[in-house]
């Protein structure tokens, strides 16, 4: 186990996350803000779903979500469709014009770290990103499903206490 001075400055960088946290907002599109650019990020990653299932992997209230969803849907980068298995409830899927937009952030946050990090090697970014998930994984295992502290299996991914698959995450893995 590392020493607690260690703690104390992982939590000092991972608070000045906010800096690159808000350098990558600023490199969004004024029509495609963050709330916007997750709701895309996630439909791309896990598929079409409902409303309800974003709004949990927004971590945010479904109101909220809808406004989401709604930004999204008036410009064309989703469609929403009847649930056959319940009508009341519809279905979200990314559209062409929304992996457009996609492949547009992803090459604007490309751009934006390979200008930060030109001096950095490949191996260094690969250390980071390595260690990024290691990070989060450690942080995925929560609930009642979760793993032992300290002994991280990566099985807790599917034991999750409330019935789905995948890491416990506000940030779209």
């Amino acid at each position: 186990m590392a020493a607690r001075s260690q703690y104390e400055e992982l939590a000092r960088q991972l608070s000045a996350i906010g800096a690159i946290k808000r350098g990558l907002a600023r490199i969004l599109p004024a029509e495609c803000p963050g709330g916007s650019a997750a709701v895309l990020t996630l439909l791309s990653r896990h598929g079409e779903m409902r409303i309800s299932r974003l709004a949990e992997l927004l971590a945010v209230d479904m109101s909220v979500t809808s406004r989401h969803v709604a930004h999204v849907a008036e410009r064309g980068w989703i469609e929403r469709f009847p649930d056959p298995a319940d009508k009341r409830s519809r279905i979200l899927r990314l559209t062409p014009a929304g992996e457009g937009v996609l492949d547009d952030l992803s090459r604007r946050s490309t751009e934006m770290f390979a200008c930060h990090l030109q001096d950095w090697s490949d191996d260094e970014v690969g250390q980071l990103n390595t260690l990024l998930a290691r990070l989060r994984d450690s942080f995925s295992c929560r609930g009642t499903g979760g793993c032992t502290s300290g002994k991280h299996s990566g099985d807790c991914r599917s034991r999750r206490a409330d019935g789905h698959d995948g890491p416990y995450t506000r940030t779209p893995a």
